[in-house]
């Protein structure tokens, strides 16, 4: 074979074989044990980036390596492919989002492809196709019978000019990315998920059933989730609408897990939206204005946590349900309508938030809770303001003097007495809504019928196709101007009617992808014997940043088809691994007109510091400096990507592979490094000259030995010791030292000079053992040489080549060598038996030479012996 290492010759043909062979394809097999891996599906961008690259090599090395224990290992592909960019590069590039989308699977596959990835495309699913999202429909449809889904008002970021609900994302400053205009809140029907139905098991699950989750995303989803146990109550009032009846029913509820202080509220403040704001705003102009600035705002929890605490006064009291002294009455930004009851209780003095509001606005603060040897001051806050462990309650009438629990129990015990309130467990988890008012997504399948209502489309008429030739121009969803679709008959009267013009949520095209891999290409059902031999799925590998909604989603939505008897699982994913991102250098400066001016690292020059750590950095065009900014995910718009194409054309995919695994631990970041990627390309390239220069030898050897000489048993014993390590880092997914694993065999290869007797056959071992701990990280140049050197004859394909076993044989050493120290002081090695008692490794230490030049002649005072480690002989 030739020394010339040719990583693009060798990875054609490799492809060609096992797309000749329908290598990958995979079927359900009872006499094997199955593993199901996945990578979270890609949106199909138009590329694949690094962090792609990462992923999925993630998912091959453990595909391909559980294959060769004799595994029936699953790997599919699919895509994530309706959604909001393929809406935006529409606008932008003047085609439809289905012509986009499809164009950019197409590229990306051969991406994938051209990585040399063991996915079975059989399987391959495609979001946007009619033959996937029928069955989000029909689930839709059958959750809608069981009640869990259902039609009401949402709150939605509206863009007036260009007529459009918008993203939260999309609202920047308060107006909308494209119009400029400012964005209002509306309240619009939609239909809603009862997720929180299932609030108690998704959260009692993550708790006790997710042992193979990392316990960062697990703590996530508890607190996504959000059970809370408190206090529900209501203060009075007799304020009266326009009806002449107390506005909803005289009671303004409010949830706390605070009650112990409740003789500290000092106001209410209540959201926006809420029935006792509007009533207000009706009168008072301050209210009237601060509820249209506060349209302008964000929908969303995270929003409202980082903005500023904004209120205004509404004029209107309640009465306290202990004291009946009257409280005032506020509307406040950052209350959620959404969330509980839409009001909250306002005690200055033991909430962080709350206390900044009322120094905001003079509101009275009163001490309630007091930890001994502590001074309470109303000017600044202090953590232990709100401690409910150290706490006992002050300034509470009949309730003072008790700690936090017992302070509860009897708060809610008089609320009880009073008919005002009760102990409730409350949750953070919101019903999930998924009412879209963009083009491109599925079709929520309802008619919208003058008489009948909102009419569920047949069964029989389904899918409910989204037309693909749609081209989206920013003023708002195209659906509601595309008669074709959207006049239909009534399905009960066959009276004119319209259709929904509403998509669903993309994240329920995510929720479930993952069970249509296990039943492709059946058409009469969302999924079947596939989804039961293959469901649970083994290992779930995808980025930190779906730890919540796509996770939780993906859980509820297992839940449902269990409950609907689609599925037989309680959980969709028995391990969870997050990889790290990709991280590369970033540089930068300021140009002229105020703006940020991103530089390639291939355009610089860095200057380094006495640490020899970059501090600076210069332009390699015109020696002018730049920032640098250190490192940072890689990103287009920072100009620190890497093009994985750009890398497998240079150095092959091989190249590409080994280096992201071996760079970092899959779960740790990955900081991107040039040298870091010859290093990996050199390897290789010592691993093919290798075998073109022994490839005759390694032939031409048997594959065991009658007996084996010094030499080949001191190579086997390294080999097989490192061996085992290896096979204990694929169990535990450390690919990083799988890899310097298999660079230590090669330096024990290059090193071993193949004389005595099995001296080739100890190498040709070795170096099959190299191929297969190296295959599932390069498969290509490993495929190629293991045929090339006739293992394929004696052992299959390698695809399917067993798994090596440590040979626990080779590991016991004839000798063993210890370390000699004279006073303390290294001065040689002694060689002895592994089973050598203390007389006989003192006898070999006082004969070695060393011992006899160093000890100068005087007088051993003393032997001190570390089993398997070292001697020491101190002299006088």
């Amino acid at each position: 074979m030739s020394p010339d290492f040719k990583p693009a010759e060798i990875e054609r043909a490799a492809q060609a074989a096992w797309q000749a062979a329908d290598a990958y394809r995979v079927t359900e097999d009872p006499n094997r044990p199955k593993y199901y891996a996945c990578s979270m599906l890609p949106y199909p961008s138009g590329k694949l980036h690094m962090g792609h690259v990462r992923n999925y090599t993630i998912n091959d090395m453990l595909a391909r390596q559980l294959r060769m224990k004799g595994m029936n290992v699953l790997m599919p592909m699919g895509w994530d492919a309706f959604g909001l960019p393929a809406e935006n590069a529409a606008m932008k590039n003047k085609v439809p989002p289905a012509r986009w989308t499809y164009d950019n699977i197409a590229h990306m596959k051969g991406q994938m492809q051209a990585m040399g990835l063991a996915i079975d495309w059989s399987r391959e699913v495609t979001t946007c196709a009619p033959d996937y999202y029928r069955w989000n429909q029909w689930l839709f449809l059958k959750m809608l019978e069981a009640g869990i889904a259902e039609r009401r008002t949402q709150v939605v970021n509206w863009d007036p000019v260009d007529q459009t609900v918008l993203a939260n994302e999309q609202v920047i400053d308060g107006r909308g990315w494209r119009s400029g205009a400012v964005v209002e809140k509306r309240e619009i029907p939609g239909y809603y998920l009862k997720i929180t139905q299932y609030a108690e098991e998704l959260l009692e699950h993550v708790q006790q059933h997710l042992p193979g989750w990392p316990e960062r995303v697990k703590l996530m989803q508890e607190n996504w989730i959000g059970r809370s146990e408190g206090v529900r109550f209501a203060f009075t009032h007799e304020i009266r609408g326009a009806d002449g009846q107390p506005i909803q029913d005289g009671r303004l509820y409010v949830f706390t897990t605070r009650a112990d202080t409740i003789m500290g509220v000092t106001f209410c403040a209540v959201a926006p939206e809420h029935p006792l704001a509007l009533h207000a705003a009706q009168s008072n102009p301050a209210v009237a204005a601060f509820l249209d600035e506060c349209k302008a705002g964000g929908t969303t929890e995270a929003e409202l946590a980082t903005q500023e605490k904004k209120g205004v006064p509404t004029g209107l009291q309640v009465t306290h349900p202990l004291t009946g002294e009257s409280i005032d009455v506020w509307v406040g930004n950052y209350v959620l309508m959404s969330y509980g009851d839409g009001a909250v209780m306002g005690v200055p003095a033991h909430d962080e938030r709350d206390f900044a509001f009322a120094k905001k606005y003079g509101i009275a603060i009163t001490q309630v809770i007091h930890v001994d040897g502590l001074h309470y001051d109303y000017d600044r806050w202090q953590d232990w303001y709100g401690d409910k462990q150290r706490g006992v309650t002050i300034n509470s009438d009949n309730y003072s003097g008790l700690a936090h629990a017992a302070a509860v129990d009897a708060v809610a015990a008089a609320l009880q007495a009073r008919g005002l309130g009760e102990k409730k467990t409350t949750w953070r988890l919101r019903d999930w809504g998924v009412s879209r008012q963009r083009y491109w997504g599925t079709p929520i399948p309802i008619i919208h019928c003058a008489e009948h209502g909102a009419v569920p489309v047949p069964e029989r008429d389904l899918p409910v196709v989204l037309p693909e030739d749609l081209i989206p121009d920013g003023s708002g969803n195209p659906l509601n101007r595309h008669a074709a679709f959207l006049d239909v008959p009534c399905p009960v009267c066959g009276a004119p009617a319209r259709r929904e013009t509403d998509t669903m949520d993309t994240f329920v095209d995510s929720a479930w992808y993952y069970m249509r891999y296990c039943d492709p290409v059946k058409d009469d059902a969302m999924v079947g014997e596939g989804a039961r031999y293959w469901m649970p799925m083994d290992q779930y590998i995808g980025g930190i940043e779906h730890a919540i909604l796509h996770l939780l989603y993906a859980r509820f939505w297992t839940k449902v088809m269990r409950d609907l008897k689609l599925v037989e699982v309680d959980e969709p994913f028995t391990r969870l691994l997050t990889q790290g991102m990709v991280l590369n250098h970033i540089y930068s400066r300021r140009t002229e007109q105020g703006g940020v001016e991103y530089f390639w690292p291939h355009e610089v020059s860095d200057t380094l510091g006495p640490d020899g750590k970059v501090s600076g950095a210069t332009l390699k065009r015109d020696g002018s400096a730049v920032t640098y900014e250190g490192v940072g995910t890689m990103s287009k718009s920072k100009n620190n990507g890497v093009d994985p194409q750009a890398l497998i054309d240079r150095y092959g995919a091989d190249t590409a592979r080994l280096f992201v695994m071996f760079a970092s631990p899959p779960e740790q970041t990955l900081e991107w490094n040039d040298a870091g990627v010859e290093g990996a390309h050199r390897f290789l390239r010592r691993v093919w000259q290798y075998a073109a220069r022994h490839g005759d030898a390694i032939r031409a050897a048997a594959d065991t030995a009658p007996a084996y000489g010094a030499a080949a048993k001191a190579l086997r014993c390294e080999v097989h010791t490192v061996l085992r390590q290896i096979s204990y880092d694929y169990e535990r997914l450390q690919y990083n030292t799988v890899v310097s694993g298999a660079m230590k065999l090669l330096n024990a290869l290059e090193a071993f000079r193949p004389e005595g007797d099995g001296a080739a056959s100890a190498q040709r071992e070795a170096f099959g053992i190299l191929l297969r701990a190296l295959y599932p990280a390069c498969p290509h140049l490993t495929w190629t040489l293991w045929r090339e050197l006739g293992h394929a004859d004696a052992l299959g394909d390698l695809l399917d080549a067993p798994w090596p076993a440590v040979d626990e044989a080779a590991l016991v050493r004839d000798e063993v060598e210890l370390v000699l120290q004279v006073n303390g002081k290294l001065r040689g090695a002694v060689r002895v038996a592994p089973d050598a008692d203390r007389e006989t490794i003192e006898a070999a230490a006082l004969a070695n030479p060393e011992f006899q030049r160093f000890s100068e002649g005087k007088a051993v005072r003393k032997v001190v012996i570390v089993p398997g480690r070292l001697v020491n002989v101190v002299v006088a």
